[in-house]
């Protein structure tokens, strides 16, 4: 093992090809557990309060199956194009770790809800293998501190049983970016549907990627390992990276890649060994007795279909057509349907579609879309700056309080006035000499600062626009 950690990360990758699969897993937005009626709202709770019997994994008790739970699997894969299984049931994958009191998982094996779907990442067609729904297990506390290995570990059950759907792709990814990229373009369908928060710092959403490389032109797979325990976009970007990297290193220097599970250190940039990889047949999975075979009536999956909301890549196109922003507006605004809903609000209330774009995206308010519309007409019509406007807006958030009647009762209009503001660009000009000099020697970037000085001079009323225009006309002269 010595030799794969250090083989990582030391060569270019020129001349061979990464190949990606995904597994990510998704806690369900349910208010009860899979199968038993505790909340699923675990976060908050104290260690091992939200459970019960049936999620303890007590002998005797029987699971009854949460409705919701299947029916937010099928919508993820009418969303994700699937084809959705007339018959499905549970089966019984068996292991023995402490955050698993009952020594096995309800999850499903040969006969999953969904499966042979696909979505378009960036012109590319991931292909789905399959979606399917299990329960999660508990969590593990590893007791220690920074200087000090963990002597003990504890185990928190109350996330033991949350409704947990994991989608699986074929290998279809071919680098860190597309990896990134279709998590972040799945948490966005997950988001729009309603079937997950899919916050990755909750732990609601967790992507593990399965890489392996081989030559450029080969159609034969390569060793794969298995990436785990990442909690980010950008780690998952990172960590498939070092990973290529390292596994390229690994075999141009005459090694072997081993088939294994490999976790990702944040502090450390690098993936390292964490166990053997098991194959399905160590799970020894059989069919759940408790639980009898599930009937998916067709008709009942056609209403879900028909309920679907617009997806983002719908949405995303028909932004760019109705409202001429840009293609990265038009993703960034997509990310989560409450904020392309507001966007959409917010023009229909009077804002211009850039603007509100701009303001949405770089200050993520949380007026209402009249109000912020009421603010973007403000700092467009010059009233008030930009600057000003932020200011105007954490007022608003804060006291809830409509933006014209803050600028009345601060006195924030801004002076666009040339002859008011043509005084104080004098009295800047003749207490700045140095930087005078320097624009008009032709350092252009020295104008920035004075039109600072004009602004603060004006306690921030002073248009930067009419600023920039008096000083360039008087240093030009």
């Amino acid at each position: 093992m010595k030799g794969q950690e250090e083989a990582g990360g030391t060569r270019g990758t020129e001349g061979w090809e990464a190949v990606i699969g995904m597994e990510v897993h998704a806690q369900l937005a349910t208010r009860s557990k899979m199968f038993c009626s505790c909340s699923a709202d675990y976060l908050a709770a104290p260690p091992n309060s939200s459970v019960c019997e049936v999620c303890l994994g007590m002998p005797g008790v029987l699971p009854v199956v949460n409705r919701r739970a299947v029916e937010l699997v099928v919508r993820t894969g009418l969303a994700l194009r699937c084809e959705i299984a007339r018959h499905t049931k549970f089966d019984r994958k068996n292991y023995f770790y402490p955050d698993l009191p009952k020594g096995y998982q309800i999850s499903q094996y040969d006969l999953p809800m969904c499966r042979a779907g696909r979505m378009e990442v960036g012109g590319h067609t991931v292909r789905i293998t399959r979606v399917h729904l299990e329960e999660d297990t508990g969590k593990l506390l590893h007791a220690g501190d920074a200087l000090h290995a963990a002597e003990e570990s504890l185990v928190d059950l109350n996330r033991s049983g949350v409704p947990l759907m994991e989608i699986v792709t074929e290998p279809d990814l071919h680098g860190a970016d597309q990896a990134r990229d279709y998590a972040v373009a799945l948490r966005a369908i997950l988001r729009a549907i309603g079937a997950s928060e899919a916050d990755m710092e909750k732990g609601q959403l967790r992507a593990e990627a399965n890489v392996s490389v081989r030559r450029r032109g080969s159609e034969e797979l390569g060793v794969k390992t298995e990436l785990k325990n990442i909690n980010s976009f950008r780690a998952l970007h990172r960590a498939v990276e070092h990973e290529i990297r390292r596994q390229v290193a690994l075999l141009e220097s005459g090694g072997s890649v081993l088939q294994e599970t490999r976790g990702w250190s944040e502090a450390e940039q690098r993936t390292f060994s964490q166990r053997s990889k098991e194959y399905a047949q160590d799970y020894r999975y059989f069919p759940e007795p408790d639980l009898p075979p599930l009937e998916l009536d067709p008709a009942w999956v056609e209403s879900l279909r028909a309920s679907l909301p617009e997806l983002p890549a719908a949405r995303r196109r028909r932004l760019v057509e109705q409202h001429a922003i840009t293609d990265y507006d038009a993703e960034q605004l997509t990310q989560a349907a409450a904020t392309a809903d507001l966007f959409e609000a917010t023009v229909a209330a009077g804002a211009p579609a850039k603007q509100a774009a701009n303001w949405i995206i770089g200050s993520q308010p949380t007026l209402e879309a009249p109000r912020l519309a009421e603010l973007i007409g403000l700092v467009v019509a010059g009233r008030i700056s930009r600057d000003q406007g932020l200011q105007v807006l954490e007022e608003a958030q804060a006291g809830g309080r409509a933006p014209a009647e803050i600028v009345r009762e601060r006195g924030l209009v801004q002076v666009s006035d040339e002859d008011a503001l043509a005084a104080v660009v004098e009295r800047v000009l003749a207490e700045n000499p140095k930087a005078a000099a320097d624009v008009r020697a032709g350092r252009t970037q020295a104008i920035g600062p004075l039109i600072g000085k004009v602004i603060a001079a004006t306690g921030g009323q002073a248009d930067p626009r009419v600023a920039r225009e008096l000083l360039g006309r008087r240093l030009a002269g």
